[in-house]
C-alpha cells in the first residue's frame, strides 16, 4: 500500500485542483441557498487527503534513493517535450510543508473569513496555490517549472485582488502582477536559450552537463543572468520586490501562504539551477550583490514600518535575499535549509499578526499595545515565531544562518558580517514591533480587542509546537551541519546579535522614558527607510516616465502617421467614387471616350522614353 502510494505521487496536485474545481458551485451565481461555506469544506477534505498522502510518502522514501519518473507531453519536429519528476526525501518534505501550511491556512480562514461571501473563489484560488507549488516541487523540468510559476503569478494576481471593490486592492493586484511579469518575460528567453545549448531541460541532466559544459563567458553571462531574473521577481529583491508590499492588501489566510511558500518557489527553482548559474563567476557575483542589498536594505526597511503587514513583507524580502547569496556562493544545501526554516516561522508571525488585524479597528503599531494580557496566544505565537525566524538557538533558522555563515567564514568573511547585520535589524524589527502590539499598556484602538475564535488560534497552536519541534525533523533530513563542522566563533556571533537586537529594540520601546514615536536625528534618513529608499518615486521618473513618453510618442505616430495614411487614401477613394457617380451618365459614346482616353494615356506612358526628350527640349 506504502509503496502504490508513492508510485502514485503525482496525484497530490490533483487533489487541490478537484477541490478548487469542487468548489465552483458554490459561486455566487450557481448555488445561493446553503451559503459559500461548504466550497472551504471541500477544499479542507481534498488538502487534508493530500497532506495524508504525503506524510505516508515520505515514510516510504525515507531511506531508498531518489525516483524519476517521466510523463511524454509532446513530440513534434524532434522536440522531446516530458514532464519529469523527481521523488526524495527532500522533495516530498517540501510537499508535505506546503500541504500542511495550507492545511492550517484553511482552518485559520474558516474563522477569519466567517461573513465574506468569497469563500469559494478564495478556496478555489488557495487549491490551485497548493497545485502548482506540489507540482513545483516535484518538477524535475526547467521548462515546466516555468508553466507553473506563471500558474503561481495568475494566482496571486487573483488572490490579492479578491476583496476587487477596494482600489487599493485593485492597485495592489495589478502592481505584483506587472512586477513578476518583467522578470518572467527575462526568464522565458533564458529556459529557450538554454535548450539548444544544453539539449535537454532536465535539472538532473543539467548539472551533469554543467559539469563538463565550455561556453563563451559572455553567452554563459548572459544565460545565467535571465535565468536569475525570474526568481528575483518571485522572491521580492531589489529591484523587483515592491509587488510584496502591495500583496499586503489581500487577505491574511492567503498571506500566510504568500510569505512562506510561494516568495520561495523562486528560491525553489534558482537552487536547481545552481550548477548552471555557477559557469559563470559574473552571474554568482550578480546573486551576491542583489542577495546584499535587498537583505541589508529590507531590513533596515522594516524597522521604518508602522504598517503590521510591511513590516514582515520586507523581512521576508531579507531572507529571500540571504537564499540569493548562499546559491551565489555555491551552498545549496545552506539556501534550502534557509527556505524551509524560514517558511514555518514566517507562517507563525503572519498567523499572529493577522489574528491581530482581524479584530482590530487598525493596523497602525504605534496605535496599539498592551494587547498581551488580552490575547497571550497570539502573543506567545509571535515571539516562537520571532525566535524562529531569528539565530535563535536551538530553532530552526540558528542552524540554517549557522550553515550558511560557517561556509563562508574561510572563503569570504565579509558575506558573514552581512549575515549577522540582518539578522541584527530582523531581530530588532521583530521585537519592535512585539513591543509595540503586545507590551505596554492598552491604547484607545486595543482597549477592546480579545482573543481569537477557535478556528483561529488550533493552527497557530499547531504551528508553534512544529516551530519547535522543526529541528528534529531537520536533523532526520540530515539537513543540520554536523558537529565536525560546527563553528563555535560563528555560533557565538549569531547569538550575540539575536540578544543585542532583541535587547536594543526591547529597552527603546518597552521603557517609558524613551518617547513614542521614536525619531531619529537626521529626518532624511527616516523618510529614506520609511519610502523604501524612494523606490516608488524612483520608478514613476525612470520606467513609468519613460513607458508613458513611449506611449504618447507611439500615439502620435498611430494618429498623424498611419491614420494620416490610412485617411488620406480613404478621401482619396472616397472623392475618386464621387467623381465616377457624377460622371456617369449612361450614354455608350461617353463610355467609348473614356476608353480611348484611357488607352491614350496608356500609351502615353509607355511610349515616354522615346518622345518624351523630345516634347522636353522644345518645352525649355
Amino acid at each position: 500500500m506504502n509503496q502504490l502510494l508513492l508510485q502514485s505521487i503525482w496525484l497530490i496536485p490533483c487533489y487541490a485542483l478537484l477541490g478548487a474545481i469542487f468548489a465552483l458551485p458554490w459561486s455566487p451565481t450557481i448555488i445561493r441557498r446553503t451559503g459559500p461555506r461548504p466550497a472551504g469544506y471541500v477544499n479542507l477534505l481534498m488538502t487534508c487527503l493530500a497532506f495524508t498522502h504525503s506524510l505516508i510518502a515520505l515514510q516510504s522514501i525515507w531511506k531508498l534513493p531518489p525516483q524519476h519518473i517521466s510523463f511524454n507531453w509532446l513530440s513534434t519536429a524532434g522536440l522531446e517535450l516530458t514532464f519529469d519528476i523527481e521523488i526524495s526525501r527532500v522533495s516530498v518534505a517540501a510537499m508535505l510543508l506546503v500541504t500542511g501550511l495550507n492545511l492550517l491556512a484553511q482552518i485559520y480562514a474558516v474563522g477569519y473569513m466567517e461573513m465574506d461571501w468569497g469563500w469559494a473563489r478564495f478556496y478555489s484560488l488557495l487549491g490551485l496555490f497548493e497545485a502548482g507549488m506540489c507540482a513545483l516541487v516535484l518538477c524535475n523540468s526547467l521548462f515546466f517549472s516555468y508553466l507553473i510559476l506563471e500558474i503561481l503569478t495568475l494566482g496571486t494576481y487573483l488572490l490579492v485582488g479578491l476583496w476587487f471593490s477596494q482600489p487599493l486592492v485593485v492597485t495592489g493586484a495589478r502592481d505584483a502582477f506587472l512586477t513578476k511579469r518583467v522578470g518572467d518575460l527575462l526568464l522565458l528567453m533564458g529556459v529557450v536559450a538554454l535548450l539548444p545549448l544544453a539539449g535537454t531541460w532536465n535539472y538532473s541532466e543539467l548539472a551533469v552537463w554543467a559539469k563538463t559544459a565550455h561556453l563563451d563567458p559572455k553567452i554563459a553571462a548572459l544565460l545565467g543572468l535571465l535565468l536569475i531574473s525570474g526568481p528575483m521577481g518571485k522572491c521580492a529583491q531589489f529591484p523587483l520586490h515592491l509587488w510584496l508590499d502591495e500583496a499586503m492588501e489581500g487577505p491574511v489566510p492567503s498571506t500566510i501562504l504568500r510569505n512562506s511558500v510561494v516568495v520561495a518557489t523562486g528560491a525553489w527553482v534558482l537552487i536547481k539551477l545552481q550548477p548552471v548559474l555557477s559557469l559563470s563567476p559574473i552571474v554568482s557575483a550578480a546573486l551576491v550583490g542583489i542577495g546584499t542589498v535587498t537583505s541589508v536594505g529590507a531590513s533596515l526597511i522594516a524597522i521604518a514600518q508602522i504598517d503590521i503587514k510591511r513590516c514582515l513583507s520586507y523581512s521576508v524580502s531579507a531572507y529571500m535575499g540571504l537564499v540569493f547569496i548562499a546559491v551565489g556562493t555555491q551552498h545549496s544545501e545552506a539556501a534550502l535549509l534557509l527556505v524551509l526554516t524560514h517558511a514555518v516561522a514566517s507562517a507563525l508571525l503572519v498567523m499572529s499578526t493577522g489574528a491581530v488585524v482581524w479584530n482590530s479597528i487598525t493596523q497602525d503599531v504605534t496605535q496599539l499595545g498592551g494587547l498581551w494580557s488580552r490575547r497571550p496566544i497570539s502573543g506567545l505565537a509571535y515571539i516562537v515565531g520571532t525566535l524562529g525566524l531569528i539565530a535563535f538557538p536551538p530553532l530552526g533558522s540558528f542552524w540554517a544562518l549557522l550553515k550558511l555563515a560557517s561556509a563562508l567564514w574561510v572563503e569570504k568573511p565579509w558575506l558573514v558580517g552581512v549575515v549577522i547585520v540582518v539578522n541584527v535589524f530582523t531581530a530588532f524589527s521583530l521585537t519592535r514591533e512585539f513591543s509595540s502590539i503586545f507590551g505596554g499598556k492598552p491604547k484607545q484602538m486595543s482597549e477592546r480587542s480579545p482573543e481569537v475564535s477557535w478556528q483561529m488560534a488550533l493552527p497557530m497552536i499547531i504551528l508553534l509546537a512544529f516551530t519547535l519541534h522543526l529541528p528534529l525533523l531537520l536533523q532526520s533530513l540530515s539537513l543540520l551541519p554536523s558537529w565536525a563542522d560546527f563553528n563555535k566563533d560563528v555560533a557565538l556571533l549569531l547569538m550575540w546579535s539575536s540578544i543585542f537586537g532583541c535587547t536594543i529594540s526591547g529597552v527603546i520601546y518597552l521603557s517609558d522614558f524613551i518617547p513614542k514615536p521614536i525619531r531619529l536625528p537626521v529626518k532624511v534618513l527616516q523618510d529614506l527607510l520609511a519610502y523604501d529608499f524612494y523606490t516608488p518615486k524612483l520608478y514613476k521618473v525612470s520606467i513609468v516616465f519613460s513607458v508613458d513618453m513611449i506611449s504618447k510618442l507611439a500615439d502620435i505616430v498611430d494618429r498623424l502617421v498611419i491614420d494620416g495614411i490610412v485617411n488620406m487614401i480613404g478621401l482619396a477613394s472616397l472623392g475618386g467614387g464621387e467623381g465616377l457617380k457624377y460622371s456617369t451618365s449612361g450614354q455608350t459614346q461617353f463610355y467609348a471616350f473614356t476608353v480611348l482616353l484611357g488607352i491614350s494615356l496608356l500609351g502615353a506612358t509607355v511610349t515616354w522614353p522615346y518622345w518624351g526628350h523630345q516634347f522636353l527640349s522644345l518645352m525649355f
